[in-house]
């Protein structure tokens, strides 16, 4: 299974249930730009499209399972469902004590770390670069969910992929930032000890008030929505927000730390 399989059995879809492009956008409230960029394969086709236009389409859930078929042969398997919760998302925000947020990274930051001690492949390493590049495409999104970002400044300061790599990224946070639906703030050093030193979390509002959280740990990802588990994390957040830095010094930090203009 593959991408232009995928969208040729979108298409054969379209065609039985005799429904135009502009048509399958109007029932599933999504643009006609992005229905046409997702059916010349300008735009991954995300796991809500897939529902959607199953429900449109009466495809009986095909469009979905193809799409999980794909995403299976990309993607970790603890990752599928929290794809389908970020697209979904209204709001994500991210703590990370070490890395910049996988839906901030460049490409060659994030090479370098899924190539860092050689554990995997070099295939596995484009396969999973292509997963994180793909992600990123809900910032820009029609509709993106408001992101709120806290990052440690060690993250800020570890040099992964060399100084160059390192320059660019964090011009990439400063682009980030520009876009009304983000925020981005530093947890500075000399904020001592914090309440999440042990490891980063990402927690998604969808619709509905549903909520669900994501940890991170050296083996896999962890997908909860145990609410003990959530209050618990949403007090370590508002505690981590207190001790951040204001959106505006934390964009004076970055600007600081990058070496070019």
């Amino acid at each position: 299974m593959n991408v232009e399989m995928w969208i040729r059995a979108l298409k054969a879809a379209r065609a039985g249930a005799e429904v135009s492009q502009e048509g399958l956008a109007t029932l599933i409230k999504w643009s006609p730009s992005t229905v046409a960029a997702i059916e010349t394969g300008r735009r991954r086709p995300t796991m809500e499209f897939a529902v959607a236009a199953d429900q449109a389409l009466g495809t009986g859930g095909l469009l979905a399972g193809l799409l999980k078929e794909h995403e299976g042969d990309r993607a970790p398997s603890w990752f599928l469902p929290w794809h389908g919760y970020e697209e979904k998302a209204e709001r994500l925000r991210h703590f990370e004590p070490c890395l910049i947020p996988g839906l901030l990274q460049t490409e060659e930051y994030a090479r370098a770390i899924f190539s860092a001690g050689g554990i995997n492949r070099s295939d596995r390493v484009e396969e999973l670069l292509r997963l994180r590049m793909s992600r990123q495409q809900l910032l820009d999104r029609d509709d993106p969910p408001e992101c709120v970002f806290l990052i440690d400044e060690s993250a800020l300061r570890r040099s992964i992929g060399g100084p160059a790599v390192m320059d660019r990224q964090l011009g990439r946070l400063l682009e980030a930032a520009e876009l009304s639906h983000v925020r981005l703030h530093v947890v500075p050093l000399d904020a001592g000890a914090h309440v999440s030193l042990g490891g980063g979390f990402v927690l998604a509002d969808l619709p509905g008030n549903d909520r669900f959280l994501c940890l991170d740990n050296t083996a896999r990802g962890q997908i909860v929505d145990y609410p003990e588990w959530i209050g618990l994390v949403l007090r370590k957040w508002e505690s981590l927000l207190g001790e951040a830095l204001s959106q505006r010094a934390s964009l004076e930090l970055i600007n600081k730390l990058k070496v070019t203009p």
